[in-house]
């Protein structure tokens, strides 16, 4: 997932302003600053274990032992196999309270990593069929590393904390590699839910936490819309084969096409309210034709909308089927459109970002920020939709280093200053302690 740069820094300070009454930080945060400190060098080499090794999406399998084999030792319930590979964590605390789940990912991508690293990844894998090369390029590697990190912090304190954590190490958040879109079958977040995640034990809120090139060991997060809602979009435009040379004898879909692509773009710049809410629309392949001398028969293409609101979202999904259609229509060709929603507005609940704030400011000692709507979306939105949710991002652009001008999520120049990873495992575990101990004894909602 790619964050872009942070808010200006005049808005940045407005919302530390109005922020700025946090309670003293508990014994408890103290402790969990004691036991991350403690875990730091365990957690780096995790995190370069698991960078070592990457594993693509629904075939992480050494990654999920080595974290389910960590959280028995630590003496949690531990599930296997949800999801195809994904692990579950109980973490049950010494008094009866409420339940905060919190999530890692734990695929990589099929992208090629350059030498350098002394642990740099060297794996291949099957991604759609081929064998490709692996890395962890978008910081998954950091995410699981933190999370088995935090568990360590927790489990060390579970006679203090009044209630249960639930540690979700969640398959396949960049999609499945053996999966397509449209197939009608599930993975990573979905997957998970619809084999009973939230059945026997329902956490009462759910929180993640990504890497992104920002400063390093600087927390950020928004409210309301996040990440944006993700759908696949496919056209296949069909003309008349024949004679490149004779174009007059066909019906040309590589032409039509050009114009369906740029008919798509009024979608966006005058059919869409933008006061409402942003979307765009992006064509990523397109395909067709055999030689330079032949019209082909048909034209595939593929792309992706990005959209923060469901009303939005449904009427450009209308709009570009109508618009396509159309525009090929009136060359003689026939367009067919299909779209496959994928994942959802990730939705920050304000009311849990409002409460986790103070906690937020003290690990990462005042180190946060505003983060922007970004363009990416997440699975983590699936858990959002079913309990309250809080996604937040932990800047690894080490410190000298412009953010702006640093190799970005999915890059194979992606860099990951370890240093900023305690500061994760503190916000996360004195998150979920303070979510459990604040209020023990408060009704459930």
């Amino acid at each position: 997932m790619r964050i872009s740069p942070l808010l200006p820094a005049a808005l940045t300070a407005v919302f530390l302003c109005s922020h700025a009454s946090a309670a003293a930080p508990g014994a408890s945060e103290q402790q969990v600053r004691q036991r991350a400190a403690a875990v730091e060098q365990q957690l780096i080499k995790w995190r370069r274990d698991i960078h070592q090794h990457p594993e693509l999406g629904d075939q992480e399998h050494r990654t999920a032992k080595l974290v389910a084999d960590h959280l028995r030792q630590l003496g949690l319930e531990v599930r296997t196999g949800i999801g195809r590979t994904g692990v579950v964590g109980i973490l049950k605390g010494g008094k009866p309270g409420k339940t905060v789940a919190l999530r890692a990912d734990m695929d990589a991508l099929p992208v090629k990593e350059p030498a350098g690293l002394p642990f740099a990844s060297k794996a291949k894998g099957i991604y759609q069929g081929a064998e490709v090369d692996v890395m962890h390029a978008c910081g998954h590697d950091a995410h699981t590393a933190m999370l088995m990190a935090t568990a360590t912090v927790l489990a060390g304190m579970r006679e203090s904390l009044a209630g249960n954590v639930m540690f979700i190490f969640q398959p396949a958040e960049e999609g499945s590699s053996t999966l397509l879109p449209g197939t009608g079958k599930e993975w990573g977040a979905k997957l998970m839910l619809d084999e009973g995640l939230f059945k026997q034990v329902r956490p009462d809120a759910v929180l993640a936490m990504h890497v992104v090139t920002a400063r390093s060991g600087e927390i950020s997060w928004r409210t309301g819309a996040t990440t944006a809602a993700s759908d696949d979009l496919r056209i296949s435009v069909t003309g008349k084969q024949g004679h490149g040379g004779m174009p007059w004898n066909t019906i040309d879909p590589i032409v039509t096409s050009a114009l369906v692509i740029n008919g798509l773009q009024t979608v966006v710049s005058r059919q869409a309210n933008l006061s409402q809410s942003p979307v765009v629309v992006t064509i990523g392949t397109i395909n067709g034709g055999t030689a330079p001398n032949i019209v082909p028969e048909t034209v595939y293409m593929t792309g992706t909308i990005r959209s923060y609101d469901e009303q939005v979202r449904a009427k450009v999904a209308a709009d570009i089927k109508t618009s396509a259609v159309n525009i090929a229509q009136s060359t003689g060709a026939q367009a067919k459109v299909s779209i496959d929603p994928k994942y959802g507005v990730t939705v920050n609940q304000k009311a849990l970002a409002d409460r986790m704030q103070p906690v937020l400011e003290r690990a990462a000692d005042g180190r946060v920020a505003v983060a922007p709507l970004v363009g990416a979306s997440e699975d983590f939105s699936y858990f959002a939709q079913q309990v309250p949710g809080l996604y937040l991002v932990l800047g690894v652009t080490p410190d000298g280093q412009d953010p702006a001008k640093a190799a970005p999520n999915h890059s194979p120049k992606f860099f990951v200053d370890e240093s900023a990873l305690v500061v994760g495992v503190r916000a996360m575990a004195m998150m979920a302690a303070d979510f459990l101990t604040a209020d023990a004894g408060e009704k459930k909602p």
